[in-house]
Parts: C-alpha cells; sequence; structure tokens
C-alpha cells in the first residue's frame, strides 16, 4: 500500500443553490489536484446546502434530493472528477423509488460512482430517513468508510467501521457554533462574519474558543486516537442560511495529531500526506488487538430504543422523542 495525498475542504456554500456549489467544488478540486491531492473531500450536504431545510415540507425535500447514481449532481461530479483526475467526496440530500428521503454522502471518481452512504443519526429535517448499514470501499488500496456529523459522536460507529476494515473514516460536518447543553456552546453572531475583514481577531476568537474549535478538540482527535484511523473532517466556513459555521477542516493521524487544518476564512482546502507506516505504530493498532470482546458483546449489543432524534427549527433545540 502506498502513500496517499488527501485534501479535505472548506467553503460557503449556498442554500439550494447546486450549480454555485458544484462550481466552487470543481474550483477546489483543480486546486487540490494542483498541490498534488489524489482525493479531496467537501462537507455534509456541500451540494444541496444544509440548515435550510429544516423549513421544507416532505414535496420541497423530494424537489431539491436527487437518485444516487442517476441524479444530475453524480453526473456533475464524474465530471469534475475526470477533468482533474482526483477523487472526490461530496453531500448532497437523496430519494428514493419510494420517495423516502436521506442525507447522503458519495464518493465519484473519473469512471462515476466509487460508494455511497446514508446517514445513520439524521435530523435537520423530521422527513429525513436514517441509513442502516456502514460502507467499506476502496481509494487506491486504502480501505476507507464514511460516517455522517452526527454519527461520529456515537462512539460505537467509529469502532465498527474500523473493524470492518477503515483504515481512512471521512468525517464530512456542518457543526459548531450551534446551541447545546455543554458549557460554552452558542450561536456566533453573523455580523462578525460581515465585518471579518477589519475584525478578524473578534471573530477567530468566537471561532476558536467553546463555540468551535476547543469543542471539536475535546473529542475528534480521540476518534482517530483510539480507532489507528486517518480522520478526514470536513466543515462549511461561513454563513449557511442563518447560522455561521466555523470551518476549521482537518486531517488527522493515527495518533491523534492534526496533520493539517483550514484556518482561513476563506474557501480552502488543506492537505495531508497519509502513510501506512503510522497505522499499525499508533496505539489504537495495539489496543484494538487487544480486545476482549467475550467480556462486553452481550453489554455492547444490548437492545434498547434510542431515545432522541435531534431537530433544528427556528434556532432552537428540539428533542423529538
Amino acid at each position: 500500500m502506498q502513500n496517499i495525498t488527501i485534501a479535505t475542504a472548506q467553503f460557503e456554500h449556498r442554500s439550494a443553490d447546486k450549480q454555485y456549489n458544484l462550481e466552487v467544488i470543481d474550483r477546489l478540486c483543480a486546486k487540490a489536484m494542483q498541490q498534488g491531492a489524489d482525493v479531496v473531500a467537501f462537507h455534509e450536504c456541500s451540494i444541496t446546502g444544509y440548515t435550510f431545510a429544516r423549513q421544507l415540507s416532505k414535496e420541497q425535500m423530494l424537489d431539491v434530493a436527487e437518485y444516487i447514481p442517476g441524479g444530475e449532481s453524480i453526473r456533475q461530479l464524474t465530471t469534475i472528477a475526470k477533468k482533474n483526475n482526483i477523487v472526490v467526496l461530496a453531500g448532497l440530500f437523496e430519494k428514493d423509488a419510494a420517495d423516502m428521503l436521506y442525507k447522503a454522502y458519495v464518493c465519484v471518481d473519473k469512471n462515476g460512482l466509487v460508494a455511497s452512504y446514508r446517514k445513520l443519526h439524521p435530523f435537520i429535517n423530521p422527513h429525513l430517513t436514517p441509513g442502516d448499514k456502514y460502507v467499506i470501499f476502496d481509494i487506491h488500496g486504502w480501505k476507507c468508510g464514511i460516517l455522517i456529523c452526527y454519527d461520529n459522536n456515537i462512539i460505537e460507529n467509529v469502532r465498527a467501521t474500523t473493524l470492518l476494515g477503515a483504515q481512512i473514516i471521512f468525517m464530512p460536518h456542518v457543526t459548531m457554533c450551534t446551541p447545546s447543553t455543554r458549557p460554552g456552546a452558542g450561536f456566533v453572531d453573523p455580523a462578525l462574519w460581515q465585518s471579518r475583514q477589519t475584525d478578524p481577531t473578534s471573530l477567530r476568537l468566537e471561532f476558536d474558543g467553546m463555540k468551535g474549535r476547543a469543542w471539536l478538540m475535546k473529542w475528534l482527535p480521540a476518534r482517530a486516537y483510539d480507532n489507528a484511523i486517518y480522520a478526514v473532517f470536513s466543515n462549511p466556513v461561513g454563513m449557511d442560511d442563518d447560522q455561521l459555521k466555523s470551518g476549521c477542516s482537518m486531517i488527522i493521524d493515527p495518533f491523534g495529531d492534526i496533520l493539517a487544518e483550514c484556518r482561513s476564512f476563506d474557501d480552502d482546502i488543506a492537505i495531508a500526506v497519509c502513510t501506512p507506516e503510522r497505522l499499525k505504530k499508533a496505539g489504537g493498532h495495539r489496543y484494538i488487538k487487544a480486545r476482549r470482546p467475550d467480556l462486553y458483546k452481550d453489554i455492547i449489543g444490548r437492545p434498547h430504543r434510542s431515545e432522541q432524534k435531534v431537530v433544528w427549527l427556528n434556532n432552537d433545540l428540539n428533542i423529538q422523542k
């Protein structure tokens, strides 16, 4: 297995403007290719936009969603991948023949669709259906998996994806700068985004504090470290509907160390080389080998009823049980 060079992107998407978002994806893919990347990953719903969907009816969601692999966005991503000779991962809303709706994330190369994944724990819109399986696929000899945003907060998902063989897990998000019960959480004033050129310090303090990056650092490196995988985190920057997002797209190695990170307020990429040697040198590799599933297989697999579905509506966090 050879080294692989991965880019993770951040950009300010436009709600329901697929053509604009795909143009930005195309531009950032060209930039990643010019800097030697084999793969470039974009955020959750990077094609369609995200938070605006909390207001949509099922009929409106069906208008925004696409069939996979038959939809126009997959065709355009394939064209982008072929033109730039790069593997592209991006997100959108999906519909099927029965009008079921999903939060999807796809991997596309110059020949078309490589893999498609449905978010296991969707919220944002009550008409979304949870996915029901993990996905493992190959990119240049590396085994890869996908977990979308909230999926990564349920630690069993990351371990299960690793045990299925994943060495790289793509973790597309639309996160940070939203209310929570954790101390320090909350929205960031959109006025700070508008004044980012004249007062970048105030915005950076908010983005890097407990509303943003400081919270991310409490858990994201641990997912990579505990499982001895490369974590490719992608997140938008700027306005997402009426909410501000803080970017910080980054690549974390199996030691839990940040290899590359987007630190500007611009549409941008961060690139890192992933080496197979790190996978086995990291402590997480030994910890997986030392597991004692006989002690806890019946505990971990114990049946239970999932109690929460989280939906963002009108800037309030509603828990639907």
